[in-house]
């Protein structure tokens, strides 16, 4: 077989609203010759590549050994994202038709020398069965699938969001994509797509937290992203971020929050330096319970302050002076009511962030 050709499949045209999709059927063995799974990555720039979750291996070996089995089925349908250089051929219309669906022939280019990243087919949904199909003992395995032509890779990113939505994708890989999607989101998403961009903005940039946040495309990174996002989205809806954001559409004022955010937490990580350089395991700093906690302070200290004033004597001062009551490496925690806590002995729990908080917030405001 040339390593160049035309796969033409037998497809359907199914109209939905202003899109199109194509359900068709193909050879799993050949998906990949035209399909490529896109991972989550930064590039030099830090500018966000692909979208999906590293292959899990063990789940691939599983679905390998099903389909070597007797009466092996895959019934779901895989997604795909195709470019503009695939195109759908109209074909004859049936006597008994409907004005939504239109048979034809989908028509992919296949150049089985390109790169992954040039291939005119991305695996939205399915990476894992598709991996498996490539490597199992068959000689065909004819799948399912559906396709669509993506206008950017942004709306890919929508997409393989909504298509994943009610399964567990892990949390990580969702904030990392929020920020560079485009389109209608569920409103649990919409709500965390600013905070999400905020704090890619600060792992990506400048600052002290650069390079801090654990994420796909920041393994290194101790500072746990889930704790940060509750931070960034408890000062945007209801603290010093607040006065930046639009409450109507929920845009906002991203460098000037980004500046604000960067000032203050310079302040944190000069005052408490042994302890800011430390992981979680630690230091209670990086720890979720101290990354929330100082978040109140900063909300306490700076609401209504405009982002150049908050790098200022009196914030300085302010976070001075609870040097004196933190243990974020050693000692102990003291609390006004009498009880006390081991320097790790604060955890990441509402009870404790909240036990935390009262007491440094206490001492900020005299």
């Amino acid at each position: 077989m040339a390593d160049r050709y035309e796969l033409r499949l037998p497809a359907l045209e199914v109209r939905q609203g202003n899109r199109k999709i194509y359900c068709f059927a193909v050879d799993g063995k050949k998906l990949h010759s035209f399909a490529a799974v896109s991972r989550v990555r930064r590039d030099d720039a830090s500018t966000l590549q692909g979208y999906q979750r590293p292959e899990v291996l063990s789940h691939i070996r599983g679905i390998r050994r099903y389909l070597e089995s007797d009466n092996a089925m895959l019934p779901n349908a895989l997604v795909l994202a195709f470019d503009d250089s695939v195109r759908f051929e109209t074909g004859a219309r049936p006597r008994a038709c409907v004005d939504y669906s239109v048979p034809g022939e989908l028509v992919i280019p296949v150049d089985e020398s390109l790169p992954d990243e040039d291939k005119p087919a991305l695996i939205v949904d399915g990476q894992q069965r598709s991996a498996a199909i490539r490597d199992a003992d068959l000689g065909e395995f004819p799948v399912a699938a559906v396709g669509f032509i993506a206008d950017t890779q942004e709306d890919q990113r929508s997409q393989f969001i909504l298509v994943n939505s009610t399964k567990p994708l892990p949390k990580g890989l969702i904030h990392e994509l929020l920020p560079e999607t485009s389109g209608h989101l569920p409103p649990t998403y919409a709500r965390k797509r600013l905070p999400a961009q905020l704090m890619t903005r600060l792992n990506t940039g400048n600052g002290p937290f650069y390079g801090r946040i654990a994420s796909p495309t920041s393994p290194d990174g101790n500072i746990k992203d889930t704790s940060l996002l509750r931070m960034l989205e408890h000062s945007l809806f209801e603290g010093a971020l607040y006065q930046y954001r639009n409450p109507e559409d929920g845009s906002g004022d991203v460098e000037r929050m980004l500046k604000h955010l960067r000032n203050f937490w310079t302040i944190v990580k000069d005052t408490f330096s042994d302890a800011w350089k430390l992981p979680p395991r630690q230091s209670r700093l990086t720890h979720g319970v101290g990354i929330q906690a100082m978040g109140f302070v900063m909300d306490t200290l700076t609401e209504g302050m405009a982002a150049e004033d908050v790098d200022c004597d009196e914030v300085r001062n302010a976070v001075l002076g609870l040097m004196p009551i933190t243990a974020w490496t050693s000692g102990m925690w003291r609390f006004p009511d009498g009880e006390q806590r081991r320097w790790n002995g604060l955890q990441n729990t509402p009870n404790d962030i909240r036990l935390l908080t009262d007491l440094l917030v206490r001492s900020v405001r005299g």
